[in-house]
């Protein structure tokens, strides 16, 4: 009796199995990848990914499997047919998407795949997806060995991660780690050069993602722009008057945009979120004696929510009711990696501008200090975007200038830059004969206005570019 029970539970098992196969897509994905060193040119990439049928007829998979894309199509296990899908809704923030499939043949037979709990350290999960190496789908296990908050390469944002020891390859993104029958993760990343150490986007941040986007319209994770310091240095606590039975981290940095910018105060230490102890390095107990970042319990709260930050200040505590208002990238000056768009860029008399991105900063391999420290830097309400001359297309009319590049622009005849957008209104509202382009160090540019306007079109026409502006 008992070896008819294995058999007949093994049989089960493996019928469970097979019919969570039938839910597994591989995806296939045309993209346009931009050159932000050339703005104006880009080229085509073909590549896939995984993914995994969801409630709704819908497919979960990683943003980064669709992103910049211009022609998606999914395939089902045991099947070879392709079918043309579309993306739905994406988080480039959370490195997630959702895709429909107009053809409702594509669904027949298949089971909704359910989210799952956030699983614990040593938990068994099993990861589905179609890797390189072969067009058949891949199953392998492993187990959860590490759950912290990890930057997610996609956005360069820091969320909850899953690590995992399972074999995880370049066309894996996307698919799923079940555990339980469940998905408790969606493959994200992995460590080059190491064995079998992996990443998964949790469940907790997948339900945050889908609970986002029902009212149709993606808000994304909310942002509390300020910086925090570690409060472990004895002196330190003595300076801000901390008990010592209490924990905190120490506030400072305050962006300028931020919600509660002027009730809070830098010095103040935070001390708890929504009555939940903050240890002195930041972290929080979120699952018995495992911790992680205190922005736990903000990344699962939606925007428009609110949130208690509970402050000693000059020994005395206080609490401050806060409003989710803020993404990362209105706090920042600049933003986080940007994709499915296009660079701007503007081109006057053979100067080519763009703002400052994330993007440009990797693609230009730049080692410019004032750059890189732009980019640790919060938006300001004189200023939220950095305007750079990229490079100069030689001419006569700017002989002398062929060297800049990379060069940011502080100010238009005198007048401070605030962001990109409004750098061209104030070019092209410019009355005066010359325009003198600033940066902080004082070093001038001078564009004669007249004949900038005379040699726009054959600028244009010796370097192969369509069109002198894109600003989408």
């Amino acid at each position: 009796m008992k070896l008819i029970f294995v058999i007949l539970f093994a049989s089960l098992s493996l019928l469970a199995q097979n019919g969570l196969k039938d839910s597994i897509v591989k995806i296939y994905t045309v993209s346009k990848i931009p050159n932000y060193s050339i703005p104006w040119n880009s080229r085509i990439r073909h590549s896939h990914g995984s993914g995994s049928i969801i409630s709704g007829h819908r497919i979960l998979t990683n943003a980064h499997v669709v992103a910049n894309e211009t022609f998606i199509e999914v395939k089902r296990h045991g099947d070879t047919k392709r079918y043309r899908a579309e993306v739905e809704y994406i988080s480039h923030q959370a490195d997630l998407a959702l895709l429909r499939v107009e053809d409702e043949h594509f669904f027949e037979g298949t089971k909704s795949l359910e989210l799952g709990t956030l699983p614990k350290i040593q938990q068994k999960v099993t990861v589905y997806g179609f890797p390189m190496g072969g067009n058949s789908l891949s199953v392998t296990t492993g187990v959860v060995s590490r759950i912290e908050h990890n930057r997610y390469v996609h956005s360069g944002e820091m969320f909850l991660a899953i690590q995992i020891d399972a074999a995880i390859n370049p066309g894996s993104s996307g698919g799923p780690a079940i555990s339980d029958g469940k998905i408790v993760g969606v493959v994200m990343q992995q460590i080059k050069k190491s064995q079998n150490i992996g990443y998964l986007v949790p469940s907790i941040i997948i339900q945050h993602f889908l609970e986002d986007v029902k009212d149709k319209k993606y808000d994304g994770f909310a942002h509390l722009g300020f910086s925090t310091q570690k409060m472990q240095n004895q002196a330190l606590r003595s300076l801000y008057k901390m008990p010592k039975k209490s924990s905190g981290v120490r506030i400072f940095d305050i962006s300028e945009v931020f919600s509660v910018n002027g009730v809070l105060r830098e010095g103040d230490i935070l001390t708890a979120i929504d009555g939940k102890k903050i240890e002195n390095d930041g972290t929080v107990e979120f699952q018995p004696e495992q911790f992680t970042s205190f922005m736990y319990y903000v990344d699962q709260k939606q925007m428009g929510e609110h949130v208690r930050l509970t402050i000693l200040r000059e020994g005395k505590e206080k609490d401050l009711d806060v409003v989710l208002k803020n993404t990362a990238d209105d706090d920042l000056l600049v933003d986080t990696l940007e994709h499915d768009v296009m660079p701007r860029y503007f081109i006057y008399d053979g100067y080519v501008f763009t703002p400052l991105t994330r993007n440009l900063l990797i693609h230009s391999r730049s080692t410019l200090l004032q750059l890189r420290e732009a980019a640790s830097k919060w938006a300001g309400r004189d200023r939220d975007e950095v305007v750079l001359l990229l490079r100069v297309l030689a001419d006569e009319t700017n002989r002398g200038d062929h060297e800049f590049a990379l060069w940011a622009v502080d100010s238009v005849n005198g007048h401070k830059v605030k962001n990109f957008q409004e750098f061209k209104k104030m070019i092209a509202a410019s009355k005066e004969k010359y325009i003198v382009l600033r940066n902080e160090d004082g070093v001038e540019v001078v564009i004669n206005k007249d004949k900038a306007k005379a040699v726009k079109g054959k600028i244009l026409q010796r370097y192969s570019i369509k069109s002198s502006v894109n600003s989408k």
